[in-house]
């Protein structure tokens, strides 16, 4: 099976937030409910010289968009009692949410440690970004990689966008990979501090 994934360059993202309002205004999605999130981190600190007594610092900051990464182990789909979460692999991979099934008692949001599924209060359902798979079977991009005017986001199966990019680094303040294999490829940059 060829697998879905994302693509995030911490070196070109500003933390503009377009990623975020194109996928709220796509999905139509109230206040307070996101599928994707630009998360900011700092690195570094300060050092005083024993000799001059001058300051130093080695201070960096960056952000992080991220969404569903469709990981190849979902902590959501192991814990759905209904089995609404599931891995499609017909769908490249994509794990989306059948709400004929879903009761909307949020095991998936407390599983996931990116905080992926989010309650859609209205209809008592768990939701969260499905790659906007309405667009990916026409040939096009999901809605937040189009949007990024600094086109730090990218998709395609992983396979290719490997290739392109090269393996790629999990970064703070993301979790260790190791937690559910997210197909998530990240270009960092200096600034970052890369998870093992």
């Amino acid at each position: 099976m060829k697998q879905y994934g994302f693509h995030f360059d911490a070196t070109r993202c500003t933390g503009c937030k377009t990623c975020v309002v194109a996928c709220c205004d796509k999905n139509g999605l109230e206040d307070g409910r996101q599928f994707r999130h630009v998360l900011a981190y700092e690195n570094g600190g300060w050092r005083q010289d024993r000799m001059t007594g001058a300051w130093h610092q080695d201070v960096t900051h960056g952000y992080v968009s991220v969404s569903c990464n469709h990981c190849d182990d979902p902590a959501c789909v192991k814990v759905c009692p209904t089995k609404a979460h599931a891995k499609h692999d017909d769908k490249g991979g994509l794990v989306l949410i059948d709400p004929a099934k879903c009761i909307g008692c949020g095991m998936c949001a407390k599983a996931c440690p990116y905080g992926a599924p989010v309650l859609d209060e209205k209809a008592h359902k768990m939701t969260k970004c499905d790659a906007c798979v309405d667009r990916v079977v026409k040939g096009e991009l999901p809605v937040c990689v189009a949007a990024c005017p600094q086109r730090a986001l990218d998709f395609g199966y992983v396979d290719d966008l490997k290739a392109k990019y090269g393996e790629g680094a999990h970064i703070e303040p993301l979790p260790s990979p190791a937690m559910t294999k997210p197909n998530l490829l990240v270009t960092h940059g200096k600034s970052a501090k890369v998870v093992k």
